[in-house]
């Protein structure tokens, strides 16, 4: 199994499990101890390797311990301390890798609770752990940009040089996104003050600011749906004008001789290519694009898992005259329709599609 289809098969664990997990111990044992050996590769279960319940004296503190120390050569690299996946992180709970991190040789510290890792340096001061991490790993929301920083942690591909050089490039740009990602859900003062003056030479008053924030907001939702329908656009429109070069994506070679061999009455229309579009990029946050393909049909356009047609995510019932449906699919794969005006409001079902890849992966 390839790097990123472990870390994708561990968030689905931790999707699953979730619930059922309350204490530090369990975090530990369900979430924790994977990660450091499915994903970083090392062996649990060798003192050599990961040493548990790691114990150095800090000044007037004696025996205090943090969770695991993982080895390499006989030297402590990388230190981590674990908090119970229901509560969220916050830096209070890094107080003890604070201090093991200047009386070791560790130069990695990671925070976490199983689900979100803060991952961090001594980029400020010389053998001071930074109080801001240079990369965070969301296992709920897995940005592919940071897989490769993350790799170089791995027994397999240690480069710890590279992870530190790259570290405050990557530190700043994760505080920027996440900066960004705050003012889109939830736009602050200086932001609505700011944009509101590029396009409004009055006084910037109490009344204005009230007129402008929910715009701000309305505009900021239409952006990025924009940027997403404009990506979708351009891959429609590769796969409509160059099929040769797009077509291994989206279907097997199976799925292709299959077509051959179903009714030539079949006609697929841009509209259900559009929505298998919006299909797939939602599914794509739950497993890879590649594994997102379609089957059309006389009767509906469906959306497959891995090109099995017992896999089906969704379907798109856009053959009526006047209507058009939605179809998703539950745990036991019963279909409910959803009434929809057009292929845009497949994202109202986003959540509705993501449960059914889940419940195929969890089969």
């Amino acid at each position: 199994m390839e790097f990123s289809e472990r870390l994708s098969a561990l968030a689905a664990k931790v999707r699953n499990q979730r619930e059922a997990i309350t204490t530090e111990e369990a975090t530990k044992n369900a979430f924790v101890m994977p990660f450091i050996s499915s994903i970083l590769g090392y062996d649990v279960f060798d003192p050599l390797e990961v040493v548990p319940e790691y114990t150095a004296d800090v000044g007037t503190k004696k025996g205090e311990k943090v969770d695991y120390a993982i080895m390499r050569d006989g030297e402590v690299q990388i230190l981590i301390e674990c908090k119970k996946s229901v509560e969220p992180l916050a830096i209070e709970h890094a107080a003890q890798l604070y201090r093991y991190f200047s009386v070791t040789n560790a130069r990695i510290a990671v925070l976490t609770n199983g689900e979100v890792y803060r991952f961090y340096t001594d980029l400020d001061e010389p053998n001071r752990m930074d109080r801001r991490p240079f990369l965070v790993l969301d296992l709920n929301d897995i940005d592919e940009t940071l897989v490769p920083e993350l790799r170089k942690l791995t027994k397999e591909a240690f480069d710890l040089d590279s992870v530190i050089s790259a570290a405050g490039e990557l530190k700043y740009i994760g505080e920027i996104k996440r900066a960004l990602a705050a003012q889109f859900r939830e736009p602050d003062d200086d932001w609505i003050r700011l944009l509101t003056a590029r396009v409004y030479d009055r006084s910037f008053t109490k009344k204005v600011r009230d007129q402008f924030a929910p715009l701000v907001a309305k505009a900021a939702a239409q952006y990025l749906n924009d940027q997403v329908n404009s990506r979708l656009k351009t891959a429609l429109g590769s796969g409509v004008h160059a099929p040769a070069a797009e077509e291994a994506e989206v279907t097997s070679a199976e799925s292709a001789a299959a077509d051959l061999d179903r009714d030539t009455g079949i006609t697929t229309t841009l509209e259900e290519l559009e929505g298998y579009q919006i299909v797939k990029a939602i599914a794509c946050s739950e497993v890879k694009p590649q594994r997102i393909t379609h089957r059309d049909s006389k009767s509906y356009f469906a959306v497959l898992l891995d090109d099995n047609n017992r896999k089906t995510i969704a379907r798109l019932h856009f053959n009526g005259k006047s209507r058009r449906y939605l179809g998703v699919f539950d745990a036991e794969k019963n279909e409910t329709r959803h009434l929809i005006e057009s292929p845009d409001d497949i994202y109202l079902h986003a959540e509705a599609i993501r449960s059914s890849v889940r419940n195929y992966l969890a089969d």
